[in-house]
Parts: C-alpha cells; sequence; structure tokens
C-alpha cells in the first residue's frame, strides 16, 4: 500500500493538530492565565483557569486552521510553510474548513456555557478580525498587515481578564496594547530571515518592501514603546516591586537587542532578538503572575 498516498489515521490526527499553529496558541496561552491572576488578584479556581484555557485553544486552533485554509497557496509557494497539511495533500482543504469552522463554533458555546458570554464573543470577534481583517485583506495588500493584524493576538488578555471579572477595564487594555506593541518587533525579527519567502509570494511583509536598516528601525521604536507601556502598566494594573524590576530589566535588554540588529541588520541579529521576543513575553507575563500571588499571600 501507498503510504503516501493513503495516510494513516495517526497522521491525518497531527495533520489537524497542525492546522491549529500549536505554537502558536502556545504564546497566546502565556499571556491568557497570568492575566487572570492579575484579574483575581490571585490563583483563580482551577476550573474557571482550565475552562478558559480549553475555550481558547479552541478559538485560536479554528482562526489559525482558516488562516492556513485561505492562505494554502502562498504556503506552497513559501520554503518555510510548503510542508503545511493542506500543502502536502494530508488534509483535504473542504475538510480544513469544516474542521476550522466546527472548532471555532465549539469553542464560542464552551466558552458560553463554562465562562461566559463576554469571553465567549470576544474570542470569536478576534477569529472574525483574524480572518477578514489580516489573512483576507490586510497580509496581501499592506506593508502594515502585521501591525494592524497583530490586535488579534492580543485578544487573549482581554479574554482571560473578562473570564475573570465578567468586564473589561483599563488594565486589560493596557495589557492589549503591550502585545499589541510587542507583536511587530517579534514577528519582523522573524521575517527577516523569511523575506525572499514573503517576496517570492507577494505578501508585502515589511521586510521584504524596505531595507534592513528601515525594518531595524521600526522594530527599534515599537520596543521602544513596549517598554514605555509596561512600565505604565504597574502603577494602573497595581503590579509591586517584582513586576517593576521584570518591567525595567526586560525591557532593557529587549531594546539593547533592537538597538545590536540597527547597528548590524543581519538575520542572525535578527533572529537573536525573535528568540529573545518568546523569553520577553514568557517572562513579563510570568512576573506578573509572580507579583500578584506574592501579594496575595498564596
Amino acid at each position: 500500500m501507498d503510504t503516501a498516498a493513503h495516510p494513516s489515521s495517526m497522521a491525518r490526527l497531527k495533520g489537524y493538530v497542525a492546522l491549529t499553529k500549536p505554537r502558536i496558541i502556545e504564546l497566546l496561552l502565556i499571556t491568557t492565565v497570568p492575566t487572570m491572576v492579575v484579574a483575581q488578584r490571585g490563583l483563580p479556581p482551577l476550573w474557571l483557569i482550565i475552562a478558559t484555557v480549553v475555550g481558547g485553544t479552541m478559538s485560536a486552533g479554528g482562526a489559525n486552521a482558516i488562516n492556513m485554509y485561505v492562505d494554502r497557496d502562498i504556503d506552497a509557494i513559501m520554503k518555510r510553510t510548503r510542508n503545511r497539511p493542506l500543502v502536502t495533500g494530508l488534509i483535504a482543504p473542504r475538510n480544513a474548513l469544516i474542521f476550522a469552522i466546527a472548532l471555532e463554533c465549539v469553542a464560542f458555546l464552551w466558552l458560553w456555557a463554562f465562562v461566559n458570554l463576554l469571553s465567549a464573543a470576544l474570542a470569536v470577534a478576534a477569529c472574525l478580525f483574524y480572518v477578514f481583517v489580516y489573512t483576507l485583506w490586510l497580509k496581501r495588500t499592506s506593508k502594515s498587515n502585521i501591525v494592524i493584524g497583530g490586535a488579534a493576538g492580543a485578544a487573549p488578555v482581554l479574554i482571560g481578564w473578562s473570564a475573570v471579572t465578567n468586564s473589561l477595564a483599563w488594565a486589560p487594555v493596557l495589557l492589549f496594547a503591550i502585545i499589541f506593541y510587542w507583536t511587530p518587533p517579534h514577528f519582523w525579527a522573524l521575517a527577516i530571515r523569511y523575506k525572499d519567502d514573503y517576496a517570492a509570494a507577494e505578501v508585502p511583509m515589511l521586510p521584504s518592501v524596505v531595507s534592513l536598516r528601515e525594518t531595524s528601525v521600526r522594530i527599534l521604536v515599537y520596543t521602544v514603546w513596549l517598554w514605555f507601556l509596561t512600565l505604565a502598566f504597574a502603577p494602573i494594573g497595581g503590579m509591586g516591586v517584582i513586576y517593576w524590576v521584570a518591567a525595567v530589566v526586560l525591557g532593557a535588554v529587549f531594546t539593547g537587542f533592537a538597538v545590536r540588529l540597527l547597528l548590524e541588520p543581519t538575520p542572525t541579529r535578527a533572529m537573536r532578538l525573535f528568540t529573545w521576543s518568546i523569553t520577553y513575553i514568557t517572562v513579563l507575563f510570568g512576573a506578573m503572575a509572580l507579583d500578584q500571588l506574592v501579594r496575595s499571600g498564596l
């Protein structure tokens, strides 16, 4: 039997999991749970954390799968994405779309039933924004695609906050802004390495349409603004010394990486910044949660 033509059930299962882009979902959840801790001013009920994480995972996974369905033509052109399940034929496009929409519907019903309607509505709104504003409109038409489209990736902090409080406030809005400003330098750094891929697919990702120096300047500007926003969150979010120290030190290191990239705009420097950006957001939100847990006596 030709296993390439007739993939196993396990291979198909892995293909459906790949459609959800698990590595991206991991980053989204890194911001959700600490936000819930801040909203609770301590540790929220475990069942609520699990319900929110499960619902958020399904919602983000559905949006990512729709993104893969729409982008399967350019994914076939780009070296970085040509092994995705829709490109290789492991998953049929129609099946992928049905799976994505079903996952999104289940996510909405799950969040509505086990968390609250506001969180469910925010999750669906983030999906619609990611699909229609970023994927279908901006990604192939504007060099500001990831700047505006990145708002979808900032939605988990709003979902996490509303899961605990069933409302929104200035603190989660500022957290939204932090992720919003973190996304461009994070993604542009990766896009520098794959700028030829984006150019071949005619996707106007910033590094493929402007010089590396101009990209590096914008990365530095967004990084400085990010640093400012993380410091501004401290008084608005009622943070203590653990968060203050983390925000100051992490922001300084991030800015240092951005300055080095500006002085030496190379793919190697860009990937170092990209790698640090993941560490940065993980440690920053971890410190945020630890700060509140320590102050609450847990």
